[in-house]
């Protein structure tokens, strides 16, 4: 279809199939909730009487509408070659992660101008070249944390050109400092609380940043030995009840997880603060996974569709499994193709009843 002849009839018959094959061609925007999508956007059809559509995103944001968070239209309109461009970008970027590679290399590499480079990575990859370098670097170093002779090797065969720009990221891409890090969690601090709930046990282990984990399991003892094997040099303790301000942090986030599992609209319980390590990949997932609003479930393959890496299904499904830190980094909202439940590392019973949960709410 002509985008000069935009077709209302043909533009709401293509969202009514979720036709992938009209992304990035023009956008349907909702009014009643204020955002504009792609037409293949898995969120549920709004009435015909509340949907506009445009021919570009500047149009729809003129009226006001921001991009949509699950289906991430930008990254369709950014086109398929372009998309290609940066994905080779990536392999390029991870073929020299241990060099300085600037953005003028990468505009001539492309053909594009470095602006429009910045513009079009960011949509298709969600980060800029840098961020993505430097995490392709920091995830080179935690793997030669653990194999080199001492720190020094580690960060100059990671490409840091020295151990000061290292310390200087620790706090928020390690979590803790390489030389912790290199130790298994060696003096990082990390206090507990155990909680029952409609749903068995539940643990939520944090440092002084945020919530490192959080986890459902038979008994308290289970848990305490699941946390200490996620983190076996770190000085684990039972939060104490006498511990000022740290205690009472702990106390409004369980209160705000307690009134989730029981149903209570507007918790909070996502707006508790993580502090996790992950790759790249895994932490792209995660954070798509906190935008798929409550009561509402998509396949591996809609989330892998959604991050930009289509292919990536099997790889969604492992991040999915190696999240430590349930409810918050909300992965039992990630199901089959076929509507089947899939896995759930704290059991299916509990991913059910906690869609049920989020369902009856909204």
């Amino acid at each position: 279809m002509p985008v000069a002849t935009l077709d209302e009839a043909f533009c709401w018959e293509a969202i009514q199939k979720r036709d992938r094959g009209q992304d990035g061609l023009w956008f349907v925007g909702v009014v009643t909730t204020g955002v504009y999508c792609r037409p293949s956007c898995s969120s549920r059809h709004a009435l015909r009487q509340n949907v506009r559509f445009f021919r570009t995103s500047q149009e729809a944001e003129r009226e006001g509408l921001r991009p949509c968070l699950r289906c991430r239209p930008l990254e369709a309109a950014s086109g398929t070659a372009n998309a290609d461009k940066m994905w080779e970008l990536c392999r390029y970027i991870d073929s020299h992660s241990d060099s300085r590679v600037d953005l003028e290399e990468l505009s001539a590499r492309t053909g594009l101008s470095r602006f429009h480079l910045q513009r079009t990575f960011k949509a298709v990859v969600g980060v800029t070249p840098k961020q993505y370098a430097d995490a392709r670097r920091m995830a080179k170093l935690k793997r030669g944390l653990k194999r080199a002779k001492d720190v020094t090797e580690a960060v100059y065969d990671a490409g840091f050109g020295s151990s000061s720009r290292v310390y200087e990221r620790a706090d928020t891409r390690l979590g803790m400092t390489p030389n912790q890090y290199r130790r298994g969690g060696e003096g990082v601090r990390i206090t507990y609380a155990a909680e029952e709930t409609a749903l068995g046990p539940m643990m939520i282990g944090a440092t002084d940043r945020g919530i490192c984990f959080l986890q459902f399991g038979e008994s308290r003892n289970e848990l305490v030995a699941a946390l200490r094997k996620e983190y076996p040099k770190a000085q684990v303790e039972a939060m104490a009840e006498a511990m000022g301000e740290p205690g009472t942090q702990f106390r409004v986030w369980m209160e705000a997880l307690r009134n989730h599992l029981a149903g209570q609209p507007g918790s909070a319980a996502h707006e508790i603060p993580l502090d996790i390590r992950a790759t790249a990949f895994q932490m792209r997932v995660w954070n798509y996974l906190q935008t798929i609003p409550e009561g509402q479930v998509q396949s591996y393959r809609e989330v892998a569709s959604g991050i930009g890496r289509p292919s990536a299904v099997r790889a969604v499904a492992r991040a999915c499994a190696t999240n430590t830190v349930a409810i918050v980094i909300p992965c039992h909202r990630v199901i089959r193709g076929t509507g089947e439940l899939g896995g759930y590392r704290w059991g299916l019973a509990r991913k059910r009843a906690l869609i049920d949960l989020e369902r009856r709410v909204v």
